[in-house]
């Protein structure tokens, strides 16, 4: 099962709905989810904001914030998890922003991209520093977006209570 099954498997199991918002992927992971049979049971849909006033006038990012930190931010990527969420009415979304070359973008070097998840009292960004050419970037984006959606929804469901009976001891 890949990446993409799997967290809209889940997704559909808790009746929840997800939505993208990307910019150096620009539709790359709502296209591979997309590409799920069943998807539209979950999917409520994606923006690709690439460039800069997209972010702010479509996906309604603070300007203030794009001021203070760049597109290329961790505070960023949240921010566009968060507001897909909200501009689409769905419980979960995630997000990517970077530089996949092939140059580079406000002193952040290619490779630099950070990818975040937002869902029901989760916010979650990681950093990442890939390798390589402009399109296996953009590839390791979507796959690092899908395994950090992944790994929420599965803290998500321990978090309720739901892990098989096991414990967290302090």
């Amino acid at each position: 099962m890949t990446s993409a099954q799997h967290c809209l498997a889940e997704l559909q199991t808790r009746g929840q709905t997800l939505a993208t918002a990307e910019s150096l992927t620009c539709g790359l992971i709502a296209a591979t989810l997309a590409g799920v049979p069943g998807a539209s049971a979950v999917l409520r849909g994606g923006l690709a904001a690439y460039a800069t006033d997209v972010k702010t006038s479509v996906l309604g990012l603070d300007p203030a914030l794009v001021e203070r930190y760049g597109v290329i931010s961790r505070q960023c990527a949240e921010a566009m998890a968060d507001r897909a969420a909200t501009v689409f009415g769905s419980d979960w979304a995630v997000s990517s922003t970077g530089v996949a070359g092939p140059d580079s973008q406000e002193g952040h070097a290619v490779g630099t991209v950070f990818v975040a998840v937002a869902g029901p009292g989760v916010a979650r960004s990681v950093a990442l520093a890939l390798s390589g050419e402009r399109n296996s970037i953009r590839a390791a984006t979507v796959d690092a977006a899908l395994a950090l959606l992944s790994s929420a929804l599965e803290a998500a469901l321990g978090e309720r209570g739901k892990d098989s009976g096991s414990c967290d001891v302090d």
